[in-house]
């Protein structure tokens, strides 16, 4: 695996981002015979803000490309129920095997980006980290036609390509240099906080449900789980981000007091983190 400069001048695609999704798309064409580039700022294994849960459909995906025995032996748990709290009702549905997995699966983003990571690898993929896409290329007809690059000591360096992908995020580059419109715009968004606890019950995933409030538990690598409160992003701005720690608690027992009592009785790894919405 690179990790300073691309080892051509012109691929047939370079995807710029080497996460789930650049990643995965790197593997798939480079699987299909194509040369295929991938260029990450940031560097390989990094984790990043997710809360991990893998519904049915990414994970047959992830089984029919071979990825997922790779999560299996990172320590990433089968998960084999799911239960909604709604109020003091429970519903659990048991999760059967079928389509090939055993159940659902809640990889931290560092064992799935990396695992995804190393299938386009060896699919023939190039992956260069720390590098920043800084502007594209065109052609005399104003064709996109590969990328301009800026490694780690400041050096542009032009590399050709027949498509390229933005795979950089929910503010991609890529997306501004095209001038790619917005086509579908949400109108309401969820604040969450989130936080790494040891000592909860591995049962499955729980979704919590109140008016105004929700959480989730959610069973990750090594024995660890994350649990997720979420409210209004006005509530997140007006009350949560100045206190993140009470906040969080104060969500999780208008949710449910019994996940609160077992989320203060476990142990926090790490601080916790959040998002406005």
């Amino acid at each position: 695996m690179s990790t300073t400069s691309p080892d051509r001048s012109r691929y047939d695609a370079v995807v710029d981002g080497a996460r789930c999704a650049g990643a995965a798309t790197a593997m798939l064409q480079a699987r299909e015979g194509l040369r295929v580039l991938v260029v990450d700022r940031s560097r390989y294994g990094a984790d990043t803000l997710s809360t991990h849960a893998l519904m049915r459909g990414a994970v047959v995906q992830l089984h029919r490309w071979g990825v997922l025995e790779t999560l299996a032996t990172e320590g990433t748990p089968v998960v084999r129920s799911t239960s909604f709290h709604y109020g003091d009702e429970v519903i659990r549905i048991p999760l059967e095997p079928r389509d090939g997995i055993e159940g659902l699966y809640a990889p931290r983003r560092n064992v799935l980006d990396r695992a995804l990571v190393d299938a386009a690898r060896e699919a023939g993929a190039e992956v260069v980290y720390g590098v920043r896409l800084v502007n594209l290329a065109r052609a005399t007809d104003g064709r996109v036609d590969g990328v301009v690059i800026e490694d780690a000591d400041g050096r542009l360096l032009t590399v050709g390509a027949g498509i390229v992908v933005g795979a950089d995020g929910m503010r991609s580059t890529v997306a501004d240099l095209v001038g790619a419109r917005s086509y579908r715009t949400a109108r309401h968004a969820t604040g969450v906080v989130f936080g790494y606890f040891s000592g909860l019950a591995d049962d499955g995933y729980h979704w919590y449900y109140r008016p105004g409030v929700s959480a989730g538990v959610i069973p990750t690598n090594d024995g660890i789980t994350c649990v997720v409160a979420s409210v209004p992003s006005r509530r997140f701005r007006d009350e949560i981000r100045f206190d993140p720690a009470a906040g969080f608690e104060r969500i999780l027992r208008q949710c449910s007091p019994a996940l609160a009592d077992a989320v203060v009785a476990g142990q926090r790894s790490g601080n916790l983190r959040g998002a406005p919405g």
